[in-house]
């Protein structure tokens, strides 16, 4: 089977050589790759909760403790992102390389904030904040997704996929 794309079409890497070094060298790129999937248990053990509650009409508690927990590491995940981004790339977030993804980080923490909000204000009632939070983890999972096949494009050398 032939390539969809010739090889003149293909996209850059994902690093230059300068910017693999820093990433390389830079304890943000560890502090990462502990981030992401402590996120990621977070958001699965969560993503439960709050389908229990919404099957079941019980648990809002738990579900509520675990939304809250899974935006924190949001926030934090975030904060650390941007930061690992000013070293290798040079800029707080939007970096070329990473622009796309950044954006729509933006989308999901609005969503996770908007679920604060909500839990804060009462804005909505227990059923509406859980859509809400699952509005969120969805977001999530879509984000997660683009941002694991662009380190793995790079990882295998590949091109960045569009």
């Amino acid at each position: 089977m032939t390539q969809n794309r010739p090889d003149h079409v293909r996209r850059p890497a994902l690093y230059t050589p300068q910017e693999r070094v820093r990433r390389d060298q830079t304890k943000w790129t560890l502090v990462q790759g502990i981030l992401a999937p402590l996120q990621f248990l977070a958001f699965a053990t969560s993503l439960v909760l709050v389908l229990r509650y919404i099957v079941t009409g019980t648990g809002y508690e738990a579900a509520t403790i675990s939304i809250i927990v899974k935006t924190g590491f949001l926030y934090v995940i975030m904060i650390t992102g941007a930061i690992w981004e000013k070293v290798v790339f040079g800029q707080y977030l939007l970096a070329p390389a990473f622009y796309w993804e950044d954006v729509f980080s933006f989308g999901v923490i609005a969503l996770h904030t908007a679920y604060l909000f909500s839990l804060y204000t009462g804005a909505l009632d227990h059923v509406g904040q859980m859509t809400l939070a699952l509005a969120a983890y969805a977001a999530y999972a879509v984000n997660a997704t683009q941002f694991i096949l662009k380190l793995r494009a790079a990882r295998l050398g590949a091109a960045v996929p569009a």
